[in-house]
């Protein structure tokens, strides 16, 4: 063996000895490289095997140790949001329906800067998501997954959450919030009852999805005894299919010129039980329904996801949910011509609703209109 391939052999043998830390093991073995020319050729492919075994050693330990600060930071941030007393409570309220920043401040009473620190705190940590609306933003609690850093410890979490009763005065200033919403969809239609059809016509007319409302009645294959309801039935228009189609049907609106609206529009009265009160507040005792319609109206609810777990309330098992209502999108504008309480939702939003609220995804359909906006036609079955 030459002298100076020894030397290296002696040399390798004293670093990997005296230097734990591979990245200087390398630096040092690539300077004995390149500075020896007496090298043989065993010696310097062991050095050449060694130098891509030290190095790909080296990069997996910069992975693991990168994943584990990962994963520590991301824990810290979920104990730092979660030992607040009081963004437990937020994310309480935000279990089961969503809120503006503005919402939440009035709930809890205190100035929106300081909800808006909160807010960003849990979002950050991943217990809250959001959804714009316009020019808002809505919030609510996150969805659990399996691929989530600590997915049992946020479970677990949301559990103990949830388990603990929300204060009186919270609940009251959530029914508050319920109140003014459907109030202010109400009182727009009070004071633009004639203007509704021109109204409903700058969104989507019934014309231009009403075969494909059909058909998706059509794919429940209910019988002519079964009963029906429509919420907000408006002009009647589709109120007049569900009479042709069903023996038992119920018109259900909260706003009493609305209501007069529709009976002087539909000829089968006779049919038809009229009955003048908001979803929430409906009395469905006794009254197990067959299917739900709700066509351009859940843009109208105070609480949609409400609105599902009232509805599956009413709906035997079996049962159908039919949607017809606008895709997410950001014209404010319909808020002041149109009375809309939301402007449309994620479609995901409307499935996440029904699974929650004990329904499964039967059918959907979705049409964009000339005018940029998209419907979203929905068929849940209660199960």
């Amino acid at each position: 063996m030459p002298v100076g391939s020894k030397r290296i052999e002696i040399g390798l043998i004293v670093l990997s000895e005296t230097y734990q830390h591979r990245r200087i093991y390398i630096l040092k073995l690539l300077n004995i490289v390149c500075q020896s020319t007496d090298i043989s050729d065993s010696l310097r492919a062991k050095i050449t095997g060694d130098f891509n075994t030290m190095t790909a050693n080296a990069r997996q330990d910069d992975a693991r140790t990168r994943a584990t600060e990962a994963l520590s930071t991301s824990l810290a941030a979920l104990c730092k949001a979660a030992s607040d007393p009081l963004r437990l409570d937020i994310m309480r309220v935000l279990s089961h329906d969503s809120f503006g920043v503005q919402e939440l401040a009035t709930i809890f009473s205190m100035p929106q800067p300081g909800m808006s620190h909160h807010l960003k705190i849990l979002s950050t940590a991943g217990f809250l998501a959001t959804r714009r609306q316009g020019n808002s933003i809505f919030y609510r609690r996150a969805l659990l997954k399996s691929d989530s850093d600590f997915p049992e410890f946020q479970s677990s979490l949301f559990l103990s959450i949830d388990s603990l009763l929300l204060d009186e005065i919270y609940s009251q200033r959530i029914l508050k919030i319920y109140a003014d919403r459907s109030s202010q969809s109400r009182l727009y239609f009070e004071k633009n009852v004639e203007k509704f059809e021109e109204n409903q016509g700058m969104l989507a007319e019934l014309s231009q999805y009403l075969p494909n409302l059909k058909e998706m009645l059509d794919l429940t294959a209910l019988k002519k005894s079964s009963r029906v309801m429509e919420v907000g039935p408006g002009q009647g228009d589709l109120l007049k299919e569900l009479t042709r189609r069903f023996d038992q049907v119920v018109a259900l609106d909260n706003s009493g010129e609305m209501l007069a609206l529709t009976k002087g529009k539909v000829s089968s009265r006779e049919k038809i039980e009229f009955v003048q009160s908001s979803l929430e507040d409906f009395d469905a005792k006794d009254r197990n329904f067959d299917a739900v319609v709700l066509n351009m109206v859940l843009h109208h609810m105070p609480s949609p996801q409400h609105s599902f777990q009232k509805i599956r309330e009413i709906l035997v098992k079996g049962g159908f949910l039919l949607i017809a209502d606008l895709g997410s999108h950001n014209q404010e504008w319909a808020r002041a011509s149109c009375g809309d309480v939301w402007l449309g939702f994620d479609p995901q939003d409307l499935k996440e609703w029904a699974i929650s609220s004990g329904f499964s995804e039967d059918q959907s359909l979705y049409l964009g209109l000339k005018n940029g906006f998209q419907i979203q036609l929905r068929l849940f079955r209660a199960i």
